[in-house]
């Protein structure tokens, strides 16, 4: 293998490693707070994922601003789980959060799957996005600087 394909194939890995992170880090800290596992956590991963889809390819708004306004909806969408899923259930036994969490994680995935459709979706960025820098002989997608 070239050394300039392992480097890429390192760079990639080194992106999707650090979005996994993120969300490790969502799971440590939502944990921490409120001794729960938040079996919806991903789901919530999910859900902006289609907030940015939909709102880059059915609307004129610029893909940036969509992602801004999905990290928005995002975020209203946690404090919506947190007061309405996990919020009445603090006095109560840890049994109770659980099942509200994996009961949580059902519900977003079937709304999602209802909303927005079971099939995949190809998801187009911009050509910005799709860019390729070469350093040294490397070829790196802007993308994966990004993430």
């Amino acid at each position: 293998m070239p050394f300039s394909l392992f480097v890429q194939n390192v760079l990639n890995g080194a992106g999707l490693g650090l979005l996994y992170s993120l969300v490790a880090i969502g799971y440590t800290i939502v944990y921490g707070i409120l001794r729960l596992i938040n079996f919806a956590h991903g789901d919530i991963f999910m859900m902006a994922m289609f907030f940015v889809y939909y709102g880059a390819f059915l609307t004129p708004i610029p893909w940036g601003i969509c992602a801004v306004l999905a990290i928005g909806l995002t975020i209203l969408l946690g404090a919506t789980v947190e007061r309405v899923g996990y919020r009445p259930l603090r006095g109560a036994p840890r049994v109770s959060g659980l099942c509200a969490a994996i009961g949580m994680s059902f519900f977003l995935e079937n709304f999602a799957i209802v909303v927005f459709g079971g099939r995949p979706k190809p998801f187009l960025y911009p050509d910005a996005l799709g860019k390729m820098i070469i350093i040294a002989g490397i070829h790196v997608k802007m993308i994966t600087f990004i993430t």
